[in-house]
């Protein structure tokens, strides 16, 4: 399980047969922006079962105010504006949510 205490969790509905130009757009565009302003990810998924064409990704922060710096410098970042661009019309709808971890006694001391 995270040791993050805050995690964001994205969805992003891409366009249908557009996965892999996103993809291919997000790794070599956007990834090392977020490499750079939010650390690697603590997951990275595409559906296979259920709503289709979603990608979800988790990024971990140690408060919701390291969140807030991290996304801003994302933000302000002009290779993101390059990522932002190189995608329009292939993201079609982006859900965001902040989690945060529930500690269960039986899985303390279990391997993940």
């Amino acid at each position: 399980m995270s040791q993050k205490p805050v995690v964001d969790h994205r969805i992003y509905t891409i366009r249908p047969r557009g996965m892999a130009e996103f993809l291919d757009l997000f790794d070599r565009l956007a990834m090392p922006v977020l490499l750079r302003h939010l650390g690697p990810p603590l997951a990275f998924y595409t559906s296979s079962i259920g709503p289709l064409n979603q990608v979800v990704h988790l990024w971990g922060y140690d408060s919701l105010d390291d969140f807030e710096k991290r996304s801003l410098a994302r933000d302000r970042d002009p290779d993101f504006a390059e990522y932002l661009h190189a995608t329009t019309g292939l993201v079609l709808a982006q859900e965001t949510r902040i989690i945060r971890p529930v500690r269960f006694r039986a899985l303390e001391g279990r391997a993940s």
